[in-house]
């Protein structure tokens, strides 16, 4: 995992040479059943030239960062939860938020809105907007207690804009909620499984599971994050090429001003393992523009699953759902047509009229007699 979390940073730093030996990084990996800490990374082997093996700051566990987009799964969870389905329509459109001076307009990192979608479609492409309205709409209140009830423990402002991941996580938390999402198993995240003493005594034993969530918009908020895979424009459609022969499903994360990069991802079900990536440095200055959690964090989380799996340290890659595959393709079969039509409809528009030669009518004057 170290090896993965230093090859991810050192692209970072071709492409940024003036970062070297600065940018920062963390990993954390969960399996799916318990929630039990099978790797982690609080932070590269040597930073600032230093060797940091018995550094006493673990960013994964101990690092507040904001989570940015991989926040959105919350929100769009507790909207499923209160009956919004994957293809509800929802609008992508500006939003203000405030009066007067304090006001202000929220926008999309392409700076477009795109209008009437379905949800699905706006969580693949992390509109922010929808996520704002989303939010709004279901109630602030019912995030955050979707966000305890997935495992998250930090404290959780009931702002508009907490629905867009300004609100400050441990990567450890985040890993834990999408773990749950992908498993639909409550437990805490736990490094050590049992102590015991000399004669044989449990003096500590982690909690096991402590039972499951709510049947309501799991499949949903599941099929939504494969989607974010599968669809093309969503976030981590590049984890659909065929270089990369493992199912996931997850969601990438881009704070204001590319301050942190973060990837969220599972493999499915309880037999699956839950991957968090973050990057950034630790004096919060900026990444630079267009360092995205898809850029900057997919590939440390690519090669810690092609890794993974490819030495069978977690056993086989787990399928997911035929159906939920299924639903996922007729969708994209259905957006392919539309957009062949709306092309067609635009192509039409776009030519010229024809010039149409009208002879002129006979005209013939009435006299009365």
């Amino acid at each position: 995992m170290n090896d993965a979390l230093e090859t991810g940073l050192g692209l970072y730093e071709a492409r940024h040479p003036g970062s070297q030996g600065q940018i920062q990084g963390s990993v954390v990996v969960l399996r799916n059943s318990d929630a039990a800490i099978l790797a982690l990374s609080g932070g590269r082997e040597v930073y600032q030239g230093v060797p940091s093996t018995y550094s006493d700051f673990n960013r994964a566990t101990e690092s507040m960062r904001q989570p940015g987009s991989a926040w959105k799964p919350i929100v769009y969870l507790a909207a499923f939860r209160r009956g919004v389905g994957l293809d509800s329509t929802v609008v992508d459109g500006p939003v203000q938020l405030g009066e007067g001076a304090e006001a202000h307009w929220i926008s999309n990192y392409d700076g477009r809105f795109h209008g009437a979608m379905t949800a699905r479609q706006a969580l693949a492409e992390s509109r922010n907007t929808v996520a704002v309205l989303l939010a709004l709409e279901v109630g602030l209140d019912e995030m955050r207690r979707v966000a305890r009830d997935l495992g998250i423990t930090s404290p959780i402002p009931l702002f508009p804009s907490t629905a867009l991941g300004a609100s400050e996580v441990r990567l450890v938390e985040l890993a834990g909620a999408y773990r749950a999402i992908a498993s639909g198993v409550r437990a805490s995240s736990h490094l050590v499984a049992r102590v015991t003493g000399p004669q044989g005594e449990v003096l500590h034993a982690a909690t096991g599971p402590t039972g499951t969530l709510p049947h309501a918009g799991l499949r949903e908020i599941q099929e939504g994050l494969r989607g974010v895979i599968l669809i093309p424009g969503g976030t981590g459609n590049v984890l659909a090429r065929d270089d990369f022969p493992i199912s996931v499903m997850g969601k990438t994360g881009t704070t204001n001003d590319f301050r942190d990069a973060l990837f969220v991802g599972s493999t499915y079900g309880p037999q699956g393992i839950t991957v968090a990536v973050r990057i950034g440095f630790d004096n919060n200055r900026t990444l630079g523009s267009g360092e995205t959690g898809a850029r900057a964090a997919i590939p440390i989380f690519r090669e810690i699953l092609l890794r993974t799996y490819a030495q069978g340290l977690v056993g086989p890659v787990p399928d997911f759902p035929d159906e939920m595959e299924a639903a996922i393709g007729m969708y994209r079969t259905r957006s392919r047509q539309t957009e062949e039509v709306r092309e067609t409809l635009e192509a039409w528009a776009s030519e010229p009229l024809p010039s149409l030669s009208v002879p002129s009518p006979r005209l013939r004057v009435y006299r009365p007699q």
